[in-house]
């Protein structure tokens, strides 16, 4: 049983413990924080709490994950595109429409089956069972380079670098509305939405640190293909970022209000490049993705309107 702990910032205070933990948790739903409440896995200070228990400042919180017992998470036989591979790290070109890891709605046919499958029990284990060797992600129906860890000690190495934003992370996009400047600046912090948990917004009261800075490859009038390269990492950020500055991605159901047009299946973005300190070597490496075919299709026809 995995046991997560919490301290109750000041700023955090006065919220419903299903609603805080649905947030710092956000692949567990607020209906199974609610079943986790009621089964006494989740204590403040050592006492059992209410669902509708409101957090006081310097709380400690402790969450008592079950083991799951039915759901096994199963290895397939799925082909990866790999760009690199060791005896510590693997890199590969997620394809569009692939998740990351199991999670609800999605328990087969995710990376992580074909990791487990490629790998077999070479993987991180610091991330638990649903997620075993990844180290961070990228969205479903966004493509691109990813480093999966293949033990807990290369996990530990580039989590470092995560957390101190020393990873260089560059992606492409193509976004609605021409650019007056050639490049530019996001600085503003991103939160969960409080009126829809699945989705991120802008928020100066609790959200976390957010800088991501953009660079016109090209402008094509009604569109413009960019290059965002990232300070920080966080949940959806390109997407939120320029959709603040009215310029959503193209296909973008969820932070654009138009309908995605040219048949695109999800928002129009490819983590390019991607380099780290490696965990063994102590070198700098550096890895790319060229752009998958539907990407460049679209700007080859922009290239003819």
């Amino acid at each position: 049983m995995d046991e997560f702990t919490f301290i109750v910032d000041e700023s955090e205070k006065n919220t419903r413990i299903d609603k805080y933990l649905s947030d710092k948790m956000p692949d567990t739903s607020r209906s199974y924080i609610q079943k986790l409440i009621e089964f006494g896995n989740i204590n403040v200070n050592g006492g059992s709490i209410k669902a509708n228990y409101k957090i006081s400042a310097n709380d400690v919180i402790v969450v008592a994950m079950p083991e799951p017992t039915v759901l096994d998470i199963e290895p397939q036989d799925i082909p990866l595109d790999i760009i690199y591979e060791d005896n510590d790290i693997i890199v590969v070109n997620k394809p569009k429409g692939m998740v990351v890891h199991p999670a609800p709605g999605h328990y087969k046919n995710t990376l992580v089956n074909a990791l487990m499958y490629h790998c077999k029990d070479n993987l991180s284990t610091i991330n638990g069972i649903f997620r075993p060797g990844i180290v961070h992600r990228i969205d479903m129906d966004t493509t691109g380079v990813l480093v999966v860890c293949k033990n807990d000690y290369a996990h530990n190495f580039i989590a470092q670098q995560l957390s101190v934003h020393s990873i260089t992370r560059k992606y492409e996009a193509i976004v609605y509305n021409s650019f007056a400047e050639e490049t530019g600046t996001v600085n503003a912090p991103i939160g969960r939405n409080p009126a829809e948990r699945k989705q991120m917004c802008i928020d100066y009261v609790r959200g976390k640190e957010a800088v991501t800075h953009y660079r016109v490859i090209k402008n094509y009038g009604r569109y413009a293909h960019i290059e965002c390269t990232l300070e920080t990492g966080r949940t959806h950020q390109i997407r939120v970022h320029m959709s603040s500055i009215n310029h959503p991605l193209l296909g973008d159901t969820v932070y654009c209000n138009a309908k995605p047009p040219y048949n695109l299946r999800g928002q129009t973005l490819h983590a390019r490049v991607l380099g780290f300190i490696h965990p063994t070597t102590h070198e700098y490496v550096e890895f790319s993705a060229p752009l998958p075919e539907y990407f460049t299709s679209l700007l080859e026809y922009f290239n003819t309107i």
